[in-house]
C-alpha cells in the first residue's frame, strides 16, 4: 500500500497537533469496536478524580472520612464523577465539599485504570479560594479536612495515596511531563488512540536520529490514513489496545516485539450528553521493539536477525511509513527515550 505525500502531511500533521497536547476528532475505531458500548457514567464506566495539593509549607490537604466503612480514617480530596461533569468539574466540585477550599487543577499527575469500568485521574491542584472545613461542618462528605506533614502519625484510609503524594512532589520539584490537562472534545467510547512508533534498542536510546516508522491505518468507508484508534474492552485494560491493534496488524511479530504503552500526550473528554459523551480517547506513544531474545516451543533460544526495519503488515487495513520530517523525528526519538509524558497504569 502506497502512503501519498498529501497522508503523509495529514498524518504527521496529526501527530504534532497530539505532541503539544490538543486533539482530534474521533470519527471511528479501527479495533474492538464490536465488543465495545457508549460508555455511559453511572452504568458501565465509572471516573475518579483525586487532588493533591500542598500548602507553602509542601503539606498535603488531606480529608476526614465520613463513610462508615473507614470512619474517621484520613485519604486525599477524591470522589466520583457525577453525570453532565467533565473532569475538571468533577475536582473543583469534591475538593470544595470534602475540604472546603475553591481550588484551580494544574495538570494530571497519573492515570490509573482498572480497564474501561473504573478509571482514576490524579491532579496536582492548587488552591484558589475558600476556608478549610474544619468539625463543624462535617457532613457525609467529610468530616474535616487538614494540612498533613507527611512526618506525623495519620490512620489512612490506603497507602496508595502516598505514591500519588510523592508524584506531586516531585513534580513540583522537577516537571517530568508537558503540564496536561483534558481537552474538551467529545467522544462516545474509551478509546485509546496510538501514536505508534517502531524503533529498535539502538536507534530508541542514540542521540540522532536514524528512523522512525509510524503505522497508520484506512478505513473502508474513508478515504486517506489516520491513527490507529481502538475501543477499550470491558476484559482488559485499557492500555491493551495497542497489543489489538499489532495483534491485527501483524499477527506473525506480535510474539517476538515488545508493546510498550509509554503515556499519554493528551486526552479528550466532555461528558455534557449522558451516555453520548461519557466517553474519554487517550492519545497515546506506543513503542513496539524487538524481542531480541527468541525461543523457540521447547524453550531453547534461537539466533534471530535484527534488520532496523519495522515487521511486516499483514493486514491490508494498515500500513507502516517512515517519518520524513526531521524535527518531528526528534520529538519522537525525545519521547521514547525520556518518556516525558504523562504516565497511564494499569493496575490490573
Amino acid at each position: 500500500m502506497e502512503v501519498t505525500e498529501e497522508e503523509r502531511r495529514q498524518v504527521e500533521e496529526q501527530v504534532e497537533q497530539l505532541l503539544s497536547g490538543k486533539g482530534s476528532e474521533v470519527t471511528g475505531c479501527d479495533v474492538g469496536l464490536e465488543q465495545s458500548k457508549p460508555a455511559t457514567l453511572k452504568k458501565n464506566v465509572t471516573y475518579i478524580v483525586c487532588a493533591v495539593i500542598f500548602n507553602d509549607k509542601e503539606e498535603v490537604l488531606m480529608v476526614q472520612e465520613a463513610k462508615q466503612d473507614c470512619y474517621k480514617q484520613w485519604y486525599l480530596p477524591a470522589g466520583r464523577m457525577e453525570v453532565g461533569e467533565s473532569l475538571e468539574e468533577a475536582l473543583r466540585r469534591e475538593v470544595k465539599e470534602e475540604a472546603g477550599f475553591d481550588c484551580e487543577p494544574i495538570t494530571l499527575l497519573l492515570i490509573q485504570e482498572q480497564g474501561p469500568r473504573w478509571i482514576r485521574f490524579i491532579f496536582l491542584a492548587k488552591v484558589t479560594g475558600g476556608t478549610i472545613k474544619d468539625l463543624s461542618a462535617a457532613d457525609q462528605e467529610s468530616l474535616q479536612a487538614s494540612w498533613w506533614d507527611r512526618q506525623s502519625v495519620l490512620p489512612l484510609r490506603g497507602r496508595d495515596i502516598l505514591r500519588l503524594i510523592d508524584c506531586g512532589l516531585k513534580y513540583r520539584q522537577d516537571p517530568c511531563h508537558p503540564v496536561t490537562l483534558p481537552v474538551d472534545m467529545s467522544c462516545r467510547l474509551v478509546v485509546q488512540r496510538l501514536v505508534l512508533v517502531f524503533t529498535n534498542a539502538e536507534d530508541r536510546w542514540r542521540c540522532s536520529v536514524t528512523s522512525h516508522w509510524l503505522t497508520t491505518a484506512r478505513f473502508f468507508a474513508a478515504p486517506g490514513l489516520h491513527l490507529p484508534t481502538v475501543a477499550a474492552v470491558k476484559t482488559h485494560a485499557v492500555t491493551w489496545a495497542a497489543n489489538m491493534v499489532v495483534q491485527e496488524a501483524m499477527p506473525s511479530a506480535y510474539y517476538d516485539h515488545d508493546v510498550n504503552t509509554l503515556g499519554v500526550f493528551s486526552l479528550q473528554h466532555n461528558g455534557r450528553q449522558h451516555g453520548k459523551t461519557d466517553g474519554v480517547c487517550f492519545n497515546t506513544l506506543v513503542v513496539l521493539a524487538p524481542d531480541h531474545v527468541h525461543r523457540n516451543e521447547d524453550g531453547e533460544k534461537l539466533e534471530c536477525t535484527v534488520t532496523g526495519r519495522p515487521p511486516a503488515v499483514e493486514n491490508p487495513r494498515y500500513v507502516w511509513y517512515e517519518v520524513q520530517k526531521q524535527t518531528l523525528r526528534e520529538q519522537l526519538l525525545e519521547k521514547t527515550r525520556s518518556t516525558s509524558i504523562l504516565p497511564i497504569h494499569s493496575l490490573y
